[in-house]
């Protein structure tokens, strides 16, 4: 695909990229990276040109950039995601490298504890496809499994300026202590936004990130409501529990923040994620109506109804505006996964 359209843009809303430094992910190897230092490769920014700018190499890219192969071989970059996860799909973002593109690309995956070495077996999770200039190659991968590093083959040299991975967080919860308090709906604990009424400035994956929202674009925000009713989002937990403790924050929304907000939960058992948006409307209430205030966290205990062990969690917020983050504590249901 050359470019996003409205259907792989709805599916690159579900899922996080796990190639995010944010979340720990580093370029850690590149066979060549003389014109455009690997590092640029999972910049969260969106890749920029600037024309008159070059350095001691040549001109300046941003992006991942070989030097001109003039013997056999290919090159590739290793990128250690910030957190294993299952992939569901890839883009191999080549904006701005019009004649210094590759022509085709594969990835290659690992699942090793450490860093990969020369008997790390590799698991080809999208085969060699072609590339165009200046554009976004979105595909999806089927294969099911959890990675940890993944292994960019670019035929047989040039630059690509992004790599985003869309998955979702795998965690080892045997090791975890099932008295800890912990986010259920931490984007490092498997959480993730599966669906919201309006995600016009934002996608609810955002407030699951870890620390506070860095700026008011970082978060959930819909766009002004002009019909009644209000917003909502859906929340998968990394892991079924029960919820004791919830932090609304809406650091940096001041004037457009939600007036009040509620959240209602269940324990999902069968159906789909487009099943999800009807069933919804009647789950419990977890958090009865409350009252919201610009740029604050907004800590609840004693509020928080306690309803058993849920999956997932519906947050409404009234009428509609932006929140930076959710966080949703609690201690974990082992027999429920």
């Amino acid at each position: 695909m050359s470019s996003p359209t409205a259907d792989n843009a709805s599916f690159l809303r579900k899922h996080v990229d796990l190639a995010s430094p944010r979340l720990g992910a580093e370029v850690t190897f590149a066979t060549d990276d003389f014109f455009a230092d690997k590092s640029r490769l999972i910049d969260p920014a969106p890749a920029v040109f600037i024309a008159d700018k070059y350095d001691e190499n040549g001109k300046w890219m941003d992006g991942w950039e070989s030097r001109r192969k003039r013997g056999e071989g290919y090159d590739y970059c290793i990128v250690r995601l910030g957190l294993p996860g299952i992939i569901h799909g890839v883009d191999i973002d080549t904006s701005h490298f019009t004649g210094n593109f590759p022509p085709s690309a594969s990835i290659d995956a690992c699942l090793v504890e450490d860093e990969p070495d020369p008997n790390t077996k590799w698991t080809e999770i999208l085969p060699a496809v072609g590339l165009k200039g200046n554009s976004h190659h979105i595909h999806e991968v089927s294969d099911g499994r959890t990675w940890s590093h993944l292994r960019l083959n670019i035929y047989p040299d040039g630059g690509v300026a992004r790599l985003r991975v869309y998955g979702q967080v795998q965690c080892n919860w045997d090791l975890r202590d099932p008295e800890e308090l912990v986010d259920l709906a931490a984007l490092v604990n498997g959480g993730r936004g599966i669906a919201a009424s309006d995600q016009h400035y934002g996608t609810p994956s955002q407030i699951l990130a870890p620390g506070r929202g860095i700026n008011m674009g970082d978060g959930w925000e819909t766009r002004r409501r002009r019909e009644p009713g209000n917003d909502w989002a859906l929340i998968g937990l990394g892991h079924p529990g029960v919820i004791s403790k919830i932090e609304v924050d809406t650091a940096h929304f001041k004037g457009n923040y939600p007036d009040r907000c509620s959240i209602q939960a269940a324990m999902v058992t069968g159906g789909t994620e487009e099943s999800l948006v009807t069933q919804s409307m009647f789950w419990k209430t977890l958090l009865p109506e409350q009252k919201l205030e610009m740029d604050a966290i907004h800590s609840f205990e004693k509020e928080v109804v306690d309803i058993g062990p849920v999956s997932h969690v519906r947050l409404n917020i009234i009428p509609d505006g932006g929140i930076s983050r959710l966080r949703l504590f609690g201690r974990l249901k082992r027999d429920a996964k």
